[in-house]
């Protein structure tokens, strides 16, 4: 069937009365299953037809089609990138590359009309349908180290993983665009949340850019992001306009939870480096989101520690982080607690902040998001951590601070992001891993002859005795631990806590896995191959017993 003759048969169908047309939909459903091998343009003009039915539908009744609707969909999506990748593998010779570019545009036009699609028809539901339709989009992106049944990725490879992801993950912005939820916890529930935040932690600028998209639609209610766009220094904050609201129960309860998972997830998708201009942008917009819907007294101090890490990150440089990164976490910092200081009104913190900006613009703009995010802004060679007044102090934000509502002892508590096991799932070592890793190389390039000894003089003997600095540095250790289980909040030391026990848990289950196997028995062991179970019998001369059974 040609294009026109769809256009004229569908135009007819679209007449039916909103409170039936979800037997339309059932049908147009059928026939994009019976069509799912035609040509590009005919796939496309059916989810085009399927869009306009899904508007009419909108209006009335839509049925129990919902989750059929989407399932459809989100299978013709990944078709067509199947049908995508396997053109262009097969290019050979004989096909020319305007025509498998073509063929590629083709699919993309296929691929957008599902989104729009997607979009469309999750936007027209109630907020109650449209969570249960982001958790069943949610559970079909294949996060890397996880099972996921719905989608093959083995046969599909990195390439075709990292696009059905793009495309779940943009249809994902689409349903939650407009997404009103009055409590955090409902609209962003664990089984939605941690998949999202695998994604996050994935080494591509792309992914993270959707996955802040989405929590920006999720967690902005009072649609306060366009105020907020682009990331700059807001020379006064109140012009804006910014609407909120009283923090409610329910979401002081979701931070207490959640919060520590949050700061982690900017903590260490800052320091990317492929961050472009516009990642910086979204983390921006990130905090400052938080900021408005999510932050007390309590949080804004959790807030300002994770500003302050992430400047002496920048400082510190134990990673070895390209200027730019470097430069634009400055930027993303200055820009954040210059907006936070007039959201909170607090007229010390706001003088200390502008001192430091006024200060930046004069002999440092390229720690200024003005000046480092344009093209071709000079980078200096090192950031000098000596140049105190270029940067945020703790003790002067602190000082502000004090006083009734804030509990400003803790901003002398360094913020550390909590450790977890969820780096093996993107892809990532955790620090601990890298350290090992570290160790076992190091030991394996060690040659196989014992090293030459050293000289021995009175200088090596000095040294060898003298152990003052490293009891310092036991002090100082010992002297931060217990600050921070003093003034930690409670939550974050619990977090720490439970990520290593957990951490400890699965790692004696994986050993308790490998060692541990059932006794044999002479009744024999059930063993199943190709789905048929079967009895083997062990002989008792031939069974091994512990020596304190045998005597």
């Amino acid at each position: 069937m040609t294009n026109s003759k769809h256009d004229l048969c569908f135009s007819l169908l679209l007449v039916v009365q909103a409170q039936h047309s979800h037997h339309v939909i059932q049908q147009v459903l059928s026939h994009l299953d019976n069509n799912n091998k035609n040509t590009p343009r005919v796939r496309a003009g059916i989810v085009q037809v399927l869009l306009e039915t899904v508007a009419i539908a909108a209006k009335g009744s839509v049925g129990p089609t919902v989750l059929e609707v989407f399932n459809t969909l989100l299978k013709h999506l990944r078709m067509s990138v199947d049908f995508e990748l396997g053109d262009s593998s097969r290019r050979n010779s004989s096909t020319s590359v305007s025509s498998a570019r073509g063929k590629e545009s083709e699919e993309r036009i296929v691929q957008n009309a599902i989104i729009q699609t997607i979009g469309f028809f999750g936007g027209n539901l109630p907020d109650y349908q449209r969570a249960e339709v982001m958790m069943f989009i949610m559970g079909k992106v294949p996060v890397y180290g996880t099972p996921c049944h719905t989608l093959d990725t083995v046969k599909i490879g990195h390439q075709g993983t990292k696009r059905i992801q793009t495309m779940l993950l943009s249809s994902l912005i689409m349903v939650t665009s407009g997404f009103k939820s009055k409590s955090m916890a409902a609209a962003l529930p664990s089984p939605f949340l941690d998949p999202l935040f695998s994604i996050s932690l994935m080494e591509d600028s792309e992914l993270r850019q959707l996955v802040l998209e989405i929590l920006h639609n999720i967690i902005d209610r009072h649609d306060n992001r366009a105020k907020l766009r682009g990331i700059r220094i807001i020379p006064n904050v109140a012009a804006l306009k910014i609407k909120r609201e009283k923090i409610s129960k329910q979401d002081v309860a979701f931070m207490k939870k959640h919060g520590q998972q949050l700061y982690r997830h900017i903590y260490l998708g800052v320091k990317e480096e492929d961050n472009v201009h516009k990642n910086f942008e979204l983390l921006f917009t990130t905090l400052a989101v938080l900021t408005i819907e999510l932050a007390n007294e309590e949080v804004v101090i959790d807030l300002i520690r994770l500003a302050i890490a992430l400047q002496d990150m920048v400082l510190s440089n134990e990673e070895n982080m390209p200027m730019f990164i470097r430069c634009g976490i400055m930027a993303l910092v200055a820009a954040y607690l210059n907006f936070l200081s007039q959201m909170i009104a607090n007229p010390p913190f706001c003088q200390h902040v502008s001192k430091v900006i006024e200060l930046r613009n004069m002999d440092a703009p390229y720690l200024l998001p003005e000046h480092v995010f344009r093209d071709k802004c000079p980078l200096p060679e090192s950031l000098d951590k000596e140049d105190r007044p270029l940067y945020f102090q703790t003790a002067d934000m602190a000082e502000c601070l004090a006083g009734p509502g804030y509990n400003a002892e803790r901003l002398s508590v360094p913020y550390v992001p909590q450790v977890t096991d969820e780096d093996r799932l993107t892809r990532r070592k955790s620090f601990v891993d890298t350290i090992s890793l570290q160790v076992d190389i190091m030991s394996n390039s060690l040659p196989d002859k014992s090293p030459l000894a050293e000289e021995i003089t009175f200088e090596t003997l000095k040294k060898a005795i003298d152990t003052t600095g490293l009891e310092e540095q036991e002090r100082e250790k010992r002297r931060q631990v217990m600050e921070k289980f003093q003034k930690a909040p409670f939550e974050e030391i619990a977090a720490h806590c439970e990520s290593k026990a957990n951490m400890l848990h699965d790692r004696l289950a994986q050993i308790f896995e490998l060692t541990i196997r059932p006794p044999p028995s002479p009744s024999g062991v059930v063993s199943i191959s190709s789905g048929h179970t079967q009895h083997q019998s062990v002989p008792v001369y031939e069974m091994k017993f512990p020596d304190l059974c045998v005597y």
